[in-house]
């Protein structure tokens, strides 16, 4: 039986067959070139932003109204204390600067400690700011006290429960990496965590400035 001779500069039909060895690296990309999950992280900061916006525009709003009862800001308010927490938090984005750096050039040992730290930074900013509350509270302004009474802790309160919301999720990734389930391959993972990390820290300074520091 006579035999074909292939001629070396022609392509079989096999060879113009595309392969496909591995995953496709832009397999979970959007048409924008991010990430799917670092796109949902995107949208939903972008919708946090409106909420806090509205949150913050209402204090605004009713904070100097006339005929309120109970303490005033200035009364209250203890701006050397609440700016040391603030810087704590503010530090805390470096560290998590530095975890994000840390298990992208694969050193998980100090991953793991920046990490740490940054969740340790949060828990210490929650802390300061419950002991504000209880101090609040103690010279007679609670929610139901007054207009700003309600709008300072709705809001303060809810900048709060992010900061825990970020320290669980910190504390989880911490965890994953001391069971050896987190490797530079998963740095994306972190990434996604240092953008809500950082959106709350950028949301207290607006917070900080508009409550404490802008005058009367």
């Amino acid at each position: 039986m006579a035999t074909i001779e292939q001629n070396p500069g022609e392509l079989s039909a096999v060879d113009l067959v595309p392969t496909r060895s591995g995953h496709d690296s832009h397999e979970h990309e959007t048409p924008t070139g991010l990430a799917n999950t670092k796109l949902a992280m995107w949208l939903f900061l972008s919708s946090d932003c409106l909420f806090f916006g509205a949150f913050i525009a209402t204090f605004l709003l009713y904070k100097d109204r006339s005929g309120q009862v109970g303490p005033t800001p200035k009364e209250l308010f203890n701006i050397p204390f609440t700016s040391a927490t603030s810087f704590i938090l503010l530090m805390s984005s470096l560290t998590m600067v530095l975890a994000l750096a840390a298990i992208q050039r694969g050193d998980l040992r100090r991953f793991r400690v920046w990490l740490l730290a940054t969740a340790l930074f949060g828990a210490t900013f929650v802390g300061g700011q419950i002991f504000e509350f209880t101090e609040f509270t103690r010279h007679g302004l609670n929610v139901d006290t007054s207009v700003f009474g309600s709008s300072f802790y709705i809001l303060t309160g809810l900048h709060g429960a992010h900061v825990i919301i970020g320290i669980v999720w910190l504390l989880s990734l911490w965890g994953l990496s001391m069971q050896n389930q987190l490797t530079s391959a998963d740095a994306e993972k972190i990434e996604i965590a240092g953008l809500y990390w950082h959106f709350v820290d950028v949301v207290w300074i607006v917070i900080f400035t508009v409550i404490y520091l802008i005058p009367k």
